[in-house]
């Protein structure tokens, strides 16, 4: 089997992913469609999704960095939050500060533990209309997210599409300008053969994109459209790849319980000139003191990947732990996230190893993303 074979089979099974369908999972509205394309369908998040289609994980990772793809993402929850006192709900229940932006955008923010200040979930805010927000937690949180803030469980009642890459917009706007045209972090309207729906310009890839929130009675079609126009379909392992080459954060891996958004590089996401917000009082304790671990990006000196729970060793002593691993389609190499403990900290381009099932692998740290959007034309990235 050769080199980037094995690669793409070792991102078949993302991080998260459970290889075995469980019963009683909830199914996307495109099930059939995925089916009808020879898509392997796994259990994710309680949800039953394409994992990889016939060209594979590896093949679907590049044609997102090189040109566009489309990821049915409905499993993500939408929490509609609407009506007088939305907006200072929000405010006090999630850390972001919604002032920053306004009607018409998009948030990134993070929902606490209040007795800890760790992660519940890290969510998306789109900011319809001066009353009206779609809450997107990630899909195993819906519940909890919607136990914290109330609103209404509308995540049945659409699909959501994630077209990506570089050429996403200009093969999405044969479909809809309306909805390619969205901006960066912007969220609109927009109406496709008579049905009401929503885009916003964010994604999970690192490269530019639009994701959009379809009816259920228009997705299949507004799915074949998106065919039709030349972007093929990418499961959930391209995805998972995609994320980690662009440094983002994965639930249950870089944040989640005990992990809090200053461990996690992402202090950004805390609003703290806007007043009370759940679990602000344990994590100003943590900002005070400094976090006792921080999140790294590591490049190993070949193409093995490094794995969830490998430990990080600086001459021969653990100093933390890996939170995601891969082989970067990209730099050719083994990518990792890893959590160091801040007083064995090593600086960028420092060395160290990781231990994988007990052979020690060369690696050194860089700074984050791995992989920069539109770096993966050229076949080269960030480090």
């Amino acid at each position: 089997m050769a080199p980037s074979e094995t690669a793409s089979t070792s991102a078949d099974a993302p991080a998260g992913v459970g290889v075995a369908a469980q019963a009683g999972v909830n199914r996307s509205p495109l099930e059939d469609e995925h089916r009808a394309l020879g898509a392997k369908l796994v259990s994710f998040g309680g949800w039953l999704m394409p994992l990889a289609y016939g060209s594979g994980t590896l093949a679907e990772h590049m044609a997102c960095r090189t040109d566009s793809v489309v990821f049915d993402v409905s499993h993500l929850g939408t929490v509609r939050v609407g009506g007088v006192g939305a907006f200072d709900l929000l405010q006090r229940e999630l850390t972001n500060d919604l002032r920053k932006v306004a009607p018409g955008r998009a948030q990134y923010t993070h929902l606490l533990d209040e007795a800890d200040g760790s992660v519940v979930d890290d969510i998306i805010v789109w900011w319809l209309a001066d009353d009206v927000f779609d809450v997107m937690p990630n899909a195993s949180n819906t519940f909890r997210v919607r136990d914290a803030i109330g609103g209404e469980d509308t995540t049945a009642a659409r699909a959501v599409l994630a077209v990506q890459g570089p050429e996403a917009r200009r093969r999405l706007a044969t479909v809809s300008p309306d909805a390619a045209a969205v901006a960066r972090f912007q969220v609109r309207r927009f109406s496709w053969n008579g049905v009401d729906c929503v885009a916003a310009g964010t994604g999970y890839t690192g490269e530019d994109g639009v994701e959009c929130a379809v009816p259920v009675e228009a997705a299949t079609a507004f799915w074949r459209a998106l065919l039709d126009a030349g972007i093929p379909p990418a499961g959930l392992g391209a995805r998972d790849t995609l994320r980690l080459e662009a440094g983002l954060p994965l639930h249950g891996h870089e944040l989640g319980p005990g992990i809090t958004p200053l461990q996690a590089g992402l202090a950004w996401v805390v609003g703290w000139d806007k007043g009370v917000f759940r679990g602000r009082g344990p994590l100003e304790r943590e900002r005070a003191r400094g976090p006792r671990r921080r999140l790294r990006g590591l490049v190993t000196e070949g193409r093995q990947p490094p794995r969830d729970g490998a430990t990080v060793l600086a001459a021969d002593t653990a100093i933390g732990t890996v939170t995601s691993g891969n082989f970067s389609p990209v730099l050719g190499r083994g990518i990792a996230m890893a959590f160091v403990d801040t007083d064995h900290d090593v600086a960028v381009d420092g060395g160290l190893d990781i231990d994988v099932r007990g052979r020690h692998i060369a690696a050194h740290v860089v700074d984050l993303p791995f992989v920069r959007a539109g770096e993966g034309r050229t076949g080269r990235g960030g480090t």
